[in-house]
């Protein structure tokens, strides 16, 4: 969803910089963009340990924080031409987001910017292990009713190219916020969301 088809990982990134240095950790919207896929437990986990603190046993007050913070200053949209390429193939393939994001905040973009589109929808609060687990992307083809050989999975961070690919699925990625060389692991790489549309149109 981030950064694939709605340009919010800024805001994201700023909202988890907002709650951490409320609890003296500080840190850079890179450090987010760089294990961006993770759900809520898994950034406040990684960002503490980085930080040489140990990470709290309950996640709930900080991930309401960063909700609170996201939805405040959300200035999201969506990348250019998706939502019409999309609804397009939509007629022709099933179609499902997987998102590291809150249930809340997925729903709430979905609603915004693609409603109608997705035959399935696997938020960060629907499973126990997040990215880089591949259990996000299995639990997503269970609703769908598809193979993993049936698949697409489009990407733009490492920790989602890894849960896809130890998912079995055939990864596309698109380096929105990292380095190209960050995306290795996935089966092509597109150079930008102009060249995703382009993808995308050739399987109407």
């Amino acid at each position: 969803m981030d950064g694939v088809l709605v340009d919010s990982m800024p805001d994201h990134a700023d909202a988890w910089i907002t709650v951490f240095a409320e609890q003296g950790i500080h840190i850079k919207r890179q450090d987010i963009y760089d294990i961006e896929g993770s759900n809520h437990a898994g950034v406040i986990t990684l960002m503490f340990r980085k930080a040489g603190r140990t990470p709290p046993s309950d996640f709930t007050a900080l991930a309401s924080r960063k909700r609170e913070v996201f939805e405040k200053n959300n200035n999201a949209r969506a990348f250019d031409g998706l939502r019409e390429t999309l609804s397009e193939l939509k007629g022709r393939y099933r179609l499902g987001v997987v998102s590291g994001s809150d249930r809340e905040i997925l729903t709430a973009l979905i609603d915004r910017f693609y409603p109608g589109i997705f035959n399935a929808v696997v938020s960060g609060n629907d499973v126990d292990n997040g990215k880089p687990s591949p259990e996000p992307y299995l639990i997503a083809l269970g609703i769908l009713g598809v193979r993993n050989d049936e698949c697409i999975v489009i990407e733009n961070a490492p920790m989602g190219v890894e849960s896809a690919k130890k998912a079995g699925l055939y990864c596309v990625a698109i380096p929105t916020h990292v380095n190209s060389h960050k995306l290795a692991g996935a089966d092509i790489i597109l150079e930008n969301h102009e060249r995703l549309v382009e993808y995308l149109k050739s399987f109407k």
